[in-house]
Parts: structure tokens; sequence; C-alpha cells
């Protein structure tokens, strides 16, 4: 399965679960991964933690994620959770 088409399934679980995300949202997602270089994965755990931290879709804390979890090699919802509440951004 390629990356987009990964991200596309995501987005689209969310929005299943009631998260429903505007056109320019997931549009702003898709330009976020693509202008971090970063990983789907990545991509993936900023999402869903910009969403339960900030209660919405935050652009700019969503690209703040992407570059944390990119600069720290994170792999794992675990090691994120870790790493947010390391800076305080989690309880």
């Amino acid at each position: 399965m390629k990356e987009s088409e990964q991200l596309a399934y995501f987005l689209e679980n969310l929005w299943t679960k009631g998260f429903k995300l505007t056109d320019e949202e997931v549009h702003f997602i898709y330009f976020g991964h693509k202008y971090t270089n970063t990983s789907i994965i990545h991509a993936k755990l900023a999402i869903s933690f910009t969403l339960q931290i900030q209660m919405t879709f935050d652009r700019s804390f969503y690209i703040s994620l992407l570059e944390l979890f990119e600069r720290h090699q994170i792999q794992t919802k675990k090691e994120a959770i870790l790493l947010l509440k390391q800076n305080d951004l989690m309880r």
C-alpha cells in the first residue's frame, strides 16, 4: 500500500469515528507531511495527538508535532506519549 493511501485510510477512519476534518484541513495535512518530509507514522501520530490535545485540528501544532517526532525519530505511540510528557504537552 502506498504511503498516500495509508494516510487516506487513516483520515477516513477518523471520519467514521466522528472527526470531521474539512477538505482544507485534509489538504493541509498532506501539505504538512510533504513540507516536513516526515514518515506516515509521524503524520498519523501528529494528527492523533493534535486532535487529542487541542480538541480540534490546529495547523501550527500539527506541524510542530511532525517536526518534534522527526527530530526525535519517534516510531511508536508509546515513544510519542513519553516525548509529549517530557515536553509538558501531555499529562
